[in-house]
């Protein structure tokens, strides 16, 4: 089990660590340089053949005063509460990762995960919202 500075566990622990391995071996399989498609295949490919259920292009609602006002599509919810963005891109633009916040922020789901396979290095952001907090800075 692994514990945060302050002792809390973390959330989804052993969900978030076959994530990451997933993402690590196919980013050291393909490296960096393809479509946002091709890592996108890849991770299904694998999903699946771990058995991890998953959805793509789930759609989330947004409201506002109780009426429908947009809507957002996940590139995958895995587990029925995780939600993935992936990219392929040099360096990932903060506006993503506020993106990825508001998807959270929207939706019933606490965790997320927005990897970039596009630069040399693979990058794994992680994001957690919780419902009775406010979201930190």
């Amino acid at each position: 089990m692994i514990k945060t500075k302050t002792g809390e566990t973390l959330l989804y622990e052993k969900e978030s660590y076959i994530l990451r391995g997933i993402c690590f071996k196919l980013h050291n399989e393909l490296g960096p340089g393809h479509k946002e498609s091709i890592y996108v295949n890849a991770l299904k490919q694998e999903f699946s053949k771990y058995n991890i259920p998953y959805e793509t292009e789930k759609t989330i609602t947004i409201t506002r005063s109780d009426k429908i006002i947009g809507t957002y599509r996940l590139d995958f919810l895995l587990w029925d509460k995780i939600i993935l963005e992936v990219k392929a891109q040099e360096f990932v633009p903060r506006v993503q990762i506020q993106t990825l916040q508001s998807y959270l922020s929207a939706s019933k789901y606490k965790l997320g995960f927005l990897i970039n396979f596009g630069s040399e290095h693979l990058v794994i952001i992680r994001k957690i919202h919780d419902k009775i907090k406010k979201p930190s800075a």
